[in-house]
């Protein structure tokens, strides 16, 4: 286990692989400060070890992968703030980071995804869910309306879909989010650690150095105009050319043989 591990989230690294655990099932593990804080900060450890590859991002037990905001009545709990004076969100800082990450990040849908549970489905790269697993964003039933994850969640999901769910707050299932291309893969419960190896198996060996210019690269062009992102693919391909994984991945294909990736 990581010296990162907390009470409200558990960090451990497997192999090439950083697993982020949230870690409050008896509250359906869902969102408050400390969770956003030890998510981020097992992100920000993922980034800063070369020998990490991918990160995992699931929630504790089989009922819930994150229900959203802690909606208790505390300061402890509360997902809204209180300090107005302070434009700063604990949750908009853990998005921003995310943002930031070079690594891939793989959604373990354990279970429930709601309101911002979802937001974290959409916020990863990649998503695996059991076909068990409902999602929502039941927001309007509260009186409010999704918010912050909605700047994620319009970038991942078809319109009229996104308005209806928004609008109505009424839950689908997880042939649905599929469908929808809101996760890659569904699978029974019992299967879930099984994929989700299996799509590791298929990152973990790819150039880690390639993938992580690639995915700032991506991060980059989706706010730019065609011109824009045409003109700067022009200096990133390139650039990546002359990086030592791109030399070993040309020389690796030449003599038949798998390559031998240095990240670097």
């Amino acid at each position: 286990m990581s010296e990162l591990n907390s009470l409200a989230v558990l960090v451990e690294k497997k192999g090439p692989v950083q697993w982020i655990t949230i870690n409050r099932p008896e509250r359906r593990n869902a969102i408050n400060e400390a969770v956003t804080t030890g998510i981020a900060a097992g992100i920000k450890s993922a980034m800063g070890n070369p020998e990490i590859r991918a990160v995992v991002l699931t929630g504790a037990g089989e009922k819930a992968f994150c229900a959203g905001g802690d909606l208790r009545p505390s300061l402890e709990g509360t997902p809204f703030k209180t300090d107005h004076s302070d434009l700063r969100h604990f949750v908009v800082d853990l998005f921003k980071t995310i943002e930031e990450c070079t690594l891939p990040i793989i959604a373990r849908v354990n279970g429930h995804a709601l309101a911002g549970g979802l937001g974290l489905v959409c916020m990863c790269d990649l998503a695996i869910a059991s076909d068990n697993a409902l999602f929502g964003t039941p927001e309007t039933k509260i009186g409010l309306f999704p918010a912050t994850i909605l700047t994620y969640m319009l970038r991942i999901l078809p319109r009229r879909k996104l308005m209806e769910m928004c609008i109505t707050g009424e839950s689908f299932p997880a042939n649905e989010a599929l469908e929808m291309g809101l996760v890659n893969y569904t699978v029974p419960p019992d299967q879930l650690d099984e994929k989700v190896d299996w799509l590791l198996s298929r990152i973990v060996d790819k150039t880690p150095t390639g993938i992580r210019l690639g995915k700032a690269g991506l991060h980059a062009m989706q706010d730019m105009t065609m011109r824009e992102a045409l003109e700067y693919t022009q200096l990133l391909l390139p650039f990546m050319s002359q990086t030592e994984d791109a030399a070993e991945g040309m020389r690796a294909f030449q003599e038949k043989r798998p390559p031998n990736w240095t990240g670097r």
